[in-house]
């Protein structure tokens, strides 16, 4: 294995980590250097001549708004994983060019992957909340509620747009198909849940297949694109997605069972928010099963009066919340084994970081918001 980089800041990246040790990790402290540096250029990446458009797509960009970073984080830390040496000092600091500028490191194409990933993820969750109604998003005030449905449509697209230019940039036919991929999952995963029939809203199937499109290809497509640009053999690569595909669905899993047992304080988001929009998840499916009283509910869509409060008692009054859990331990279990195998580490920096990696398995299953 390659020793890590001697020089001071590298020292310092390091030691804020983990000392080499079988202790434990936090994966955010390791790739928050980093990532400070990419939400920075991300919100100068959003500048515009038109100041409505700029402020409605930088709202939750805004130092304070940037929610988790989870995927950023996964996705720096992905890249590190296969590294043979760390980050050099000028890679941790704001890259200035343009977002059409065709990166010449690997290191920085890798980064984009995290700034186009941050800007799908946000696109979707502003029409999201235009199609739910919502009024709060990460303890803000939505865009929708704060400045309007076509604002916020508009910002998702100019967002998508965005990531677009960045993502052509990259000169790479296999990443721009699998990014592209995430969007048409996205559209879709939206409308399947929309045009859902009575039997499809009782299939635990037919949710895990719309949740893969909603939330698990984004994380699942970026991972093995960063894999992809940093030269990693096919194998490598497919391992990647397998980890994004199984930690997407295991955060799903736990946001669905955090919908009920969390306060909307703590979630920054309205409680019950899916059944009071009609939206069915794991723990309604698997409550179903022990009070069939709920399938009428469901297919329903929890429009009658009382639906969602009953609904709400019914879960608490089977082992739905409990069986969902053991869903996302499955795919946490399954994300962390696709670490394992993994090609040899090339220095003790990547094995650090696929120890993070694993780590966050373990972040997800235990959050609380």
């Amino acid at each position: 294995m390659q020793p890590f980089s001697t020089s001071p800041l590298a020292n310092q990246y390091v030691e804020s980590w983990d000392d080499g040790k079988q202790g434990p990790i936090d994966p955010f402290a390791i790739a928050e250097p980093e990532i400070d540096s990419i939400s920075e250029r991300l919100r100068q990446s959003l500048l515009t001549d038109i100041p409505a458009l700029g402020k409605a797509a930088e709202y939750f960009f805004q130092i304070g708004g940037e929610g988790k970073r989870l995927r950023p984080t996964m996705l720096v830390l992905m890249a590190s994983a296969f590294s043979a040496v760390l980050p050099s000092s000028h890679l941790l600091k704001v890259d200035q060019s343009p977002v059409n500028h065709h990166p010449l490191e690997p290191r920085r194409r890798q980064q984009r992957i995290a700034e186009i990933t941050e800007m799908i993820h946000v696109a979707s969750l502003l029409h999201d909340d235009v199609i739910d109604n919502a009024e709060t998003r990460r303890g803000l005030k939505a865009l929708n509620s704060a400045m309007g449905n076509k604002i916020a449509i508009l910002a998702g697209d100019f967002l998508l747009a965005r990531a677009s230019v960045s993502l052509a940039s990259l000169r790479n036919t296999e990443v721009i198909e699998l990014l592209s991929q995430v969007i048409e999952h996205l559209v879709s995963g939206e409308i399947l849940q929309m045009t859902s029939q009575p039997e499809e809203l009782l299939s635990i199937d037919h949710y895990v297949k719309k949740t893969f499109y909603k939330t698990a290809s984004l994380m699942a497509n970026s991972c093995k694109a960063v894999a992809i640009l940093g030269g990693q053999p096919r194998e490598d690569c497919e391992l990647a997605w397998k980890y994004g595909r199984h930690l997407g669905l295991a955060f799903q899993f736990i946001d669905d069972v955090l919908d009920f047992t969390s306060s909307s304080d703590e979630l920054g988001k309205p409680n019950l928010n899916d059944i009071k929009s009609g939206v069915v998840t794991a723990p309604v499916l698997y409550a179903a099963e022990q009070h069939p009283e709920l399938i009428d509910m469901i297919q329903r869509k929890f429009k009658a009066d009382g639906d969602v409060s009953r609904a709400n008692e019914l879960v608490f009054d089977s082992n739905g919340i409990e069986r969902t859990r053991e869903m996302a331990e499955k795919h946490c279990t399954l994300a962390a084994q696709t670490i394992s195998k993994f090609s040899e580490p090339q220095s003790v920096h990547a094995e650090i970081c696929r120890r993070a990696l694993t780590q966050i398995t373990n972040k997800v299953l235990t959050r609380s918001k």
